[in-house]
């Protein structure tokens, strides 16, 4: 099962597991980074557009923890399926996306 959280749980959910690296993983096309983004805080910001995750999975660390984010929290989810499917075990799908965490955060816009 994947874990949901709210973007307001997210260094709670990293903090269960001190040990692993916390890294959020934005699937997100490169324009839609340009036009909200997260500004990365107790954790490490990885980028990558979801098409682009089976060609590019080598530049994740199964041994990190890591949280999905898009924008409204379908890509993400999917994008975390595959990860668990790979070997990841740790791994989170960030419900409502970047969508939400402008809701959290007023600094982000919202599109």
């Amino acid at each position: 099962m994947i874990d949901q959280i709210r973007p307001a749980d997210v260094a709670d959910w990293f903090a269960q597991n001190p040990r692993a690296t916390p890294v959020v993983l934005d699937v997100r096309e490169p324009w839609e980074l340009q036009t909200a983004s997260i500004q990365p805080k107790g954790f490490t910001l990885a980028t990558i557009p979801m098409n682009e995750i089976p060609a590019r999975i080598s530049e994740l660390n199964a041994d990190q923890r890591i949280a999905c984010l898009c924008h409204h929290g379908a890509r993400s989810l999917r994008v975390a399926a595959f990860l668990v499917q790979n070997g990841f075990t740790e791994v989170a799908n960030i419900a409502g996306g970047i969508d939400a965490w402008a809701g959290h955060d007023p600094s982000i816009p919202r599109y």
